[in-house]
């Protein structure tokens, strides 16, 4: 039979109790291709069991029923009933009424690879030689409708009208993973003409929101094993562009070396955070314990907006993190950082099956910055925002981030994902970076000097003179040349002269200063001085590395046509 259908005669209806993130980004496509939707259950309890796991769902089916029974009047009504919390769709009513009209049936049921929730039902069906062979649980249903129990009813096993580019949706776990990487795209959320397409959708302005009113966040960091740079990590906490008094302070240290660092903050700003909290290493308080803890800080203070967790090994850069992901208006979010030069992020853009690292195809350009965004990925660690409300609802539940075999960074995106909350990550700002502590030795005086290679940024930072750049303008007066072919700059900062010199008197092997020197291959030195080698102190990689970066540029500026890669041929 042949029959006419209208885009205006399509009525869509999906059911939701919440308003949860997969609903939001269900809607989002609704408006964007101008579906009429009607919502069932919104707001109502779910008693339809935990359809996730088992069987389930019949609560969805009465509803439905009830609602058809308003529309058995219209003849030339078509309906789609959809879920929502796993649904994006990616074309028009027209499109999807076009294929729909293709098939000799009134009413198309999508089909599935996999019988679910009950497989020992799997017989019952018929064997199809191509496509699916299952009814899709989660029932998406186009139905022209019109005493509908007179017509026969098809399965869509070849999949031309529910996962073409009609919509999209799955059902189990792994494939759900597979659908919010989809969102990220789909239909236009990030395109490459046009870049990110609804990054500035549902934006909260805190313009003009007075100190006293700004969402009170709760910041917890965490010291859980040695990490370089951590005196310039705690300095940039005091140098926060928010209202020091919107901020509760948590501090767990788990690394008595660290103590000395946290006290020396402490002394310098403690009137930044009053009621600060700080739990030392005498406290052998386990890191899932001390995260449990902070956590469950902002669970009960009603008042906590936003819970801001930050380890000790992210260096954020960016003093306007906190307000920046606040207006992001996401339940979780984390800023986007990687270590210098590397692809090790803060994130991962796929899980394996095993549920642990995969690289996604957009992994690279999203750590690269080649795609600029709001990702929507399933592992976030090291710094991450999550809303409060969120917290004590959605969140409220599940464990966090004990459980016994799992660390508990997985522990809490595994949590996270399982309640259907959505986890963002954004590399729309530069946010900082992350530090390596890989190789950080902190039986050495001043560790921190030893960071050149695995932490060179930070290096530079702490080490190198902050007008070591001038050299290289076109001020002709600014290094000094107190004698012909012998020129004064700036290298070294203060710090490193003041921690090079205490590194070589603690150490004390001074040479005597005479011509027999057995640190020499042949035991003898032309010009004997009272000094310690490099490699005395194990620095002589470090201190060539210095040499190649910083000053043989230098010299090839102050001294035209003369090329001295001699050191970079002792370092390799």
């Amino acid at each position: 039979f042949l029959f006419c259908l209208c885009s205006d005669e399509l009525l869509v209806i999906t059911a939701a109790t919440e308003v949860n993130d997969g609903y939001l980004r269900f809607m989002r496509t609704i408006r964007q291709f101008n579906y009429t939707v009607q919502v069932l259950g919104l707001g109502e309890e779910w008693k339809g069991g935990d359809v996730a796991r088992t069987v389930g769902g019949g609560q969805k089916v009465r509803w439905l029923k009830k609602e058809l029974e308003k529309h058995k009047d219209k003849q030339n009504m078509v309906i789609m009933f959809v879920d929502s919390y796993d649904v994006i769709l990616a074309s028009g009513p027209e499109e999807l009424l076009k294929k729909f009209s293709r098939f000799s049936h009134r009413v198309v049921f999508s089909a599935e690879g996999f019988c679910w929730p009950d497989q020992r039902l799997a017989s019952k069906y018929p064997v199809v030689h191509h496509g699916k062979r299952y009814l899709n649980s989660g029932g998406v249903r186009v139905m022209l409708f019109e005493f509908l129990h007179k017509y026969c009813v098809t399965l869509n096993d070849n999949v031309t009208l529910f996962r073409s580019s009609v919509f999209k949706k799955w059902s189990k776990r792994k494939e759900k993973l597979q659908l919010n990487y989809l969102g990220n795209y789909v239909p236009s959320a990030w395109t490459y003409e046009h870049g990110c397409g609804i990054c500035d959708d549902d934006l909260l302005d805190l313009n003009g929101v007075s100190d006293e009113e700004m969402p009170l966040v709760h910041v917890a960091v965490f010291i859980e094993q040695p990490t370089p740079f951590l005196e310039e990590f705690l300095e940039r906490l005091a140098t926060l562009i928010y209202p020091h008094t919107r901020l509760r302070l948590f501090i767990h240290n788990n690394v008595v070396y660290h103590e000395q660092h946290v006290e020396q903050f402490w002394t310098r700003h403690r009137s930044l955070f009053p009621g600060a909290r700080i739990i030392g290493p005498e406290e052998n308080l386990r890191q899932d314990q001390a995260r449990t803890m902070a956590v469950e800080a902002c669970k009960k203070d009603v008042s906590c907006d936003y819970f801001f967790s930050i380890d000790s090994d992210v260096a954020l850069t960016n003093p306007d993190v906190l307000r920046i992901l606040i207006e992001e208006n996401k339940a979780v979010i984390a800023p986007m950082l990687s270590r210098h030069g590397k692809l090790w992020s803060n994130f991962w853009g796929a899980l394996s099956p095993e549920g642990f690292y995969s690289r996604s195809e957009d992994y690279i350009d999203i750590v690269q910055s080649k795609r600029v965004g709001l990702w929507n990925v399933p592992y976030i660690t090291q710094v991450y925002l999550i809303r409060g409300e969120t917290l004590r609802s959605r969140l409220a539940p599940v464990s966090l981030y004990q459980q016994e075999g799992m660390d508990p960074d997985m522990i809490f995106c595994k949590s996270v994902r399982e309640q259907g909350v959505f986890m963002f990550v954004s590399n729309r700002d530069e946010f900082g970076r992350l530090i390596s502590s890989t190789n950080y030795n902190i039986s050495r005086l001043h560790p921190d000097m030893w960071q050149i290679f695995d932490n060179p940024v930070d290096w530079r930072e702490k080490y190198i003179h902050e007008d070591y750049s001038k050299i290289f303008e076109d001020d002709e007066n600014f290094v000094e040349q107190p004698c012909p072919d012998v020129y004064w700059f700036p290298a070294f900062s203060e710090r490193m002269c003041d921690e090079l010199v205490e590194t070589m008197e603690d150490f004390g092997g001074w040479s005597g200063g005479k011509n027999k020197d057995e640190r020499l291959s042949g035991g003898y030195e032309n010009v004997p001085t009272v000094d310690i080698h490099m490699n005395q102190i194990q620095y002589e990689k470090e201190w060539l590395k210095f040499l190649k970066d910083y000053i043989v540029p230098v010299t090839e500026k102050l001294y035209p046509g003369y090329y001295p890669k001699v050191y970079i041929f002792i370092f390799l």
